[in-house]
């Protein structure tokens, strides 16, 4: 980042304070011990300062002086980031928008929602139940996670095989760019002229501009939904099940795969009545009309036995379903019981690729020492691999990213990517120079630079500094089946 104009710690918040309660100016270390990391708490920073505006002009008067002072700024919405994508700066400015949770406007008529970004996910479809809709995308931490973050990160959920990830269900953003401009991009109709900037935002990871309010669109809840839970002998007979069912004709609302340590620690946690000695355990929800779902479900049970599930059981009623899909969102914080620590890792890969994953994953946990749970959206190939360590050991979280960094290489290898949902932050930066060449990421700087020219938006986060790129890929792997034991820190 080229030298920007000097101006002090002090004198910066004294501006701030000029427009923004200065009961929400933070400079203090104790109160801003809380910003120093987002869900990934392996990578910590302290910020310089940390700001809450509560309007949208005030966002635009801290991005005009922080563009002014070239000064970076992190914008973080609820924290609960898995790819170190809010890890503060350390001479920058984390701006927070805790305080934009506001439902602005429901049109039952239309089935949209205008939102402030820091409104739940969950309380979304909260508020609108009473006109029996609902919003799609439903992160596991959607109890917790924002609008604005879903944004930021292009989030999916369990229901994102058939209803689409967050880019699918938003209409438009309204954002303040670098420089302090509010603009909105996208609208209200089907199409529209020009470029789809609106998918570029989605997923862009605070790089180009700070969103104060989103449009999204809202679905009817369908008549009925059940789920079919079915447990097999081996993560291979489950991953070639998931081929069965689409290879059938059945768009499943959600099909989700756990495996054997999952399966465990999420039945400890919310007793869902999972078949404990399974190795591998698939949760398949049809919903539509009363004759769809019953035609399906029993295709779903059928075609799982025909495949070797050694148990199949259909939930008969809405709080039967409900308990098994408890179970597996609470798959990850349930992992913490058998494990000091765990890495989440995301990636994708074709859904026909699943079964050798899975496979190649289980040699690379022999090789590395280390267990690994497996949790995951397998409708749509998009893997959740929880690698178990303890922090207090000395070289046992670099051996962790070394292992997780092999399963990220592997996904690429198969025709797959770094992520689905969890976005690249710090997190998997290293892995950019393995999914794309020179090329491709000198093309995403110049989309960077054309929306933040001086490159004070999130800064060394989601695309590599070129200069590092023949760093990363000239690194001595001593590799045996993707057994990478020396990793790199840019």
């Amino acid at each position: 980042m080229k030298t920007r104009p000097s101006i002090s710690k002090a004198e910066l918040a004294e501006k701030f304070r000029s427009f923004i309660d200065p009961d929400f100016v933070i400079t203090d270390n104790e109160t801003m011990k809380p910003y120093e990391c987002d869900g990934m708490s392996m990578y910590c920073e302290m910020p310089m300062l940390v700001v809450l505006p509560e309007t949208a002009s005030q966002v635009q008067q801290v991005m005009r002086l922080c563009n002014e002072y070239r000064v970076p700024v992190v914008a973080r919405g609820a924290g609960t980031g898995l790819s170190a994508g809010a890890m503060p700066h350390k001479e920058g400015v984390v701006l927070s928008l805790a305080k934009f949770n506001r439902i602005l406007e429901v049109d039952p008529l239309a089935r949209t929602a205008r939102l402030q970004p820091g409104v739940r996910n969950l309380a979304i479809s909260e508020e609108v139940a009473q006109h029996g809709l609902y919003y799609g995308p439903d992160p596991s931490s959607q109890i917790a996670c924002t609008i604005g973050g879903n944004v930021a990160e292009n989030s999916g959920g369990v229901h994102c095989l058939k209803y689409g990830l967050t880019v699918h269900n938003i209409l438009s953003v309204e954002m303040i760019t670098a420089e302090g401009d509010r603009v909105v991009v996208g609208n209200d109709a089907l199409d529209g002229c020009g470029m789809d900037l609106l998918a570029v935002m989605t997923g862009s990871e605070g790089l180009l501009g700070i969103v104060t309010e989103v449009k999204v669109k809202l679905l009817p809840k369908p008549e009925v939904a059940r789920v079919v839970m079915a447990g097999f002998d081996s993560v291979q007979k489950a991953g070639d099940a998931v081929g069965g069912i689409i290879s059938a004709g059945i768009i499943p609302g959600g099909l989700e795969m756990m495996d054997g340590y999952a399966i465990v620690a999420a039945d400890d946690f919310a007793q869902a009545g999972y078949p404990r000695d399974a190795k591998a355990l698939l949760l398949c929800e049809v919903d539509g009309t009363v004759e769809e779902v019953q035609e399906h479900i029993e295709q779903a049970e059928n075609l799982f036995r025909e495949l070797g599930a050694t148990s199949v059981k259909t939930s008969q009623s809405e709080e039967e379903r409900a308990l098994l899909w408890k179970g597996r969102k609470s798959a990850f914080p349930a992992v913490g019981r058998i494990s000091p620590d765990y890495y989440c890792m995301d990636g994708t890969i074709p859904r026909r690729q699943l079964a050798h994953v899975l496979l190649e994953m289980e040699k690379m946990s022999e090789k590395f020492g280390l267990r690994v749970a497996n949790v995951f959206h397998a409708g749509d190939g998009n893997l959740h691999p929880l690698i178990l360590f303890d922090a207090n050991v000395p070289g046992e979280f670099e051996r962790t990213e070394a292992f997780g960094g092999s399963i990220l290489n592997l996904c690429v290898e198969v025709g797959g990517c770094i992520t689905g949902e969890h976005g690249v932050g710090v997190e998997k930066i290293r892995q950019m120079a393995v999914q794309f060449n020179d090329e491709e990421l000198q093309q995403f700087h110049d989309l960077k630079v054309a929306f933040d020219p001086r490159g004070i938006l999130n800064p060394g986060k989601g695309v590599p500094a070129l200069k590092f790129c023949q760093e990363y890929r000239s690194l001595e792997y001593k590799q045996h089946d993707h057994d990478t034991v020396e990793v790199a820190h840019g």
